[in-house]
């Protein structure tokens, strides 16, 4: 893939948030991408050194039936610090690293981590996916901003997450009896559709294939 920089990322707290503020403006909560769906790929990272190198992993699967096709991972310096809200700067570099170094173009990137269910609605997932200009979903293992309604213990159970009176995202159970994960849009593909691609990535365990995958990539030393 060819990936094209829109901005440095070496970056104060302030100029993030301008940054953020800045390209949400792009995001696309709407289906704009072609059907059938061949390839999807899941993102991850490690961290290494104390958390001075940061490990990106890509995995790209064929869909639906979720072969591992492709595999790449990058490392660099990590540049920016870890704090709440702002995920994306410090992983997006290594990411876009690894992401350049495939050959198949993935139809949809699952991130793990949150797209529009985000404090400025601008998580990882939709900072991505602007800048790859690929269809992308938020699947986070953890809540970051929202409240929702209690939902059954059963696989596919859902309930919209909901901040400041607007729809988010959702909770959705993909495991029966497991903890669920947190939908939301990336860019340039709806809320209804992320939660069906994400449980057709989900068939045995708890997280996608695409980020269980990556994650045991990413993991590795």
């Amino acid at each position: 893939m060819k990936i094209y920089q829109r901005h440095s990322w070496s970056l104060t707290v302030d100029e993030a948030i301008a940054i953020q503020e800045q390209l949400k403006t792009e995001v696309i909560t709407e289906n704009k991408f072609k059907e059938p769906v061949q390839y999807v790929a899941g993102v991850d990272m490690g961290f290494e050194a104390n958390g001075t190198i940061s490990h990106a992993a890509v995995a790209v699967l064929s869909f639906p039936d979720l072969q591992l096709v492709e595999t790449s991972v990058a490392r660099r310096p990590t540049s920016f610090p870890y704090i709440p809200g702002f995920l994306s700067f410090r992983e997006i570099p290594a990411v876009l690293d690894a992401l350049e170094k495939v050959k198949i173009t993935p139809d949809i990137i699952l991130c793990d981590g949150q797209g529009i269910a985000h404090p400025r609605r601008f998580g990882i997932a939709c900072h991505l996916g602007v800048l790859v200009d690929i269809p992308t979903i938020g699947v986070a293992k953890s809540l970051l901003v929202g409240k929702y309604e209690e939902l059954a213990e059963t696989r596919g159970s859902r309930q919209p997450l909901i901040h400041k009176d607007e729809v988010i995202g959702a909770v959705l159970r993909t495991r029966t009896g497991v903890k669920p994960l947190y939908i939301s849009s990336g860019h340039r593909i709806s809320l209804a559709t992320a939660i069906d691609y994400v449980m057709r990535c989900t068939p045995k365990y708890r997280l996608p294939e695409t980020t269980r995958i990556a994650d045991k990539i990413a993991s590795a030393k």
